[in-house]
């Protein structure tokens, strides 16, 4: 894609439709699951071995009225032409629509970046290519730091707290998040626990407590 604007979607209430039965589309299955999409019908005359449970199968050709009232499309047979179909389709019915080949003529509205996750933390690199993504994912999650998953999941707990205290208003929540993300926080946390964590955050803003 020439362009791209990078985003979160919340897939659990879309209705996903995905045109292809191979590898390509069952990593698309398994990623969207994995998502919380509970939602999935796959199209296609026959599926590999490594398909997910939790889809809706349609073993047969690939029609429009597939594609009809979804929230998003996946293209990922091995057949351009069909993937051409599928993408010219979604498009006319205004449905956001992915395609799994690469086709700078008639791509598709999204890509899919290289995924890392640990808990409620997600690394997600997008680059010229599929393998250079990965690679460069690959690096950096062999330098992940396990306090930034502490701290995530601790941010889960204060967060709120923070965000609601009616002492404080919005500039100084800014700068109590911004002293949580700091070394220092995470250097307390991953030593002691989410209490002892407020504690600090206390002592040094009183109008917490």
């Amino acid at each position: 894609m020439s362009h791209g604007y990078p985003i979160l979607m919340d897939v659990t209430r879309r209705k996903i439709v995905i045109v292809g039965g191979g590898r390509v589309a069952a990593r698309k299955a398994t990623g969207l699951i994995e998502a919380g999409a509970g939602d999935i019908t796959v199209v296609s005359p026959k599926f590999v071995a490594m398909f997910p449970a939790g889809v809706k199968r349609l073993e047969r050709a690939y029609d429009v009225k597939t594609i009809g009232g979804a929230g998003l499309v996946f293209a990922a047979t091995d057949r351009p032409q069909v993937n051409d179909q599928v993408v010219r389709d979604a498009r006319q019915m205004g449905i956001l629509v992915n395609r799994a080949d690469a086709d700078e003529d008639n791509p598709g509205d999204f890509v899919t970046p290289a995924k890392y996750q640990d808990q409620n933390v997600m690394l997600t690199v997008s680059a010229a290519s599929a393998a250079l993504a990965a690679s460069i994912r690959d690096a950096l999650q062999r330098r992940w730091d396990p306090r930034w998953t502490k701290m995530a999941t601790a941010m889960q707990t204060l967060r709120p707290w923070i965000r609601d205290h009616p002492a404080l208003n919005p500039d100084q929540r800014a700068v109590v998040f911004r002293l949580m993300a700091s070394n220092e926080a995470m250097d307390v946390l991953s030593d002691k626990d989410v209490e002892a964590l407020r504690a600090w955050l206390i002592e040094r803003h009183p109008e917490l407590g």
